[in-house]
């Protein structure tokens, strides 16, 4: 099933470069970080999960990038932006090989059952 968003043309013209740039250099930053490495986790401080993911990944002595912004009490705006951009509600955002897996309890499974490790193995997936 295809996610849901609000069409372009359902935008007012003189909203559409703002919607469009909302946070364009700290989206642009992900995007960098997701094509350069094969594992990224995106987090912010004092996130119980983010760290639960984090530990996982140490644990199974898999190499990520982590990218945090903010806690709490900061940059919630940022962390709406990559929100909308990924579709994903919560953090952490763990990205294998260029694709959001989820967070940290679906990364959990996929290190319990192995197929982490054979995502990581296999490479990245071609773009379709």
């Amino acid at each position: 099933m295809p996610r849901l968003q609000l069409d372009n043309n359902r935008l007012d013209p003189a909203i559409r470069d703002v919607v469009a740039g909302y946070q364009h250099a700290l989206v642009s930053q992900v995007q960098q970080a997701i094509d350069a490495h094969p594992v990224v986790v995106v987090g912010m401080a004092q996130n119980p999960f983010v760290k639960r993911a984090r530990r996982a990944l140490d644990a199974a002595g898999v190499r990520y990038q982590y990218i945090e912004r903010g806690s709490y009490f900061s940059a919630w705006r940022e962390r709406l932006a990559l929100k909308m951009w990924s579709g994903w509600p919560t953090f952490p955002m763990v990205f294998v090989q260029g694709q959001l897996i989820g967070g940290a309890d679906e990364l959990q499974r996929l290190i319990a059952s192995g197929v982490l490790q054979q995502r990581l193995a296999a490479g990245r997936p071609a773009a379709a």
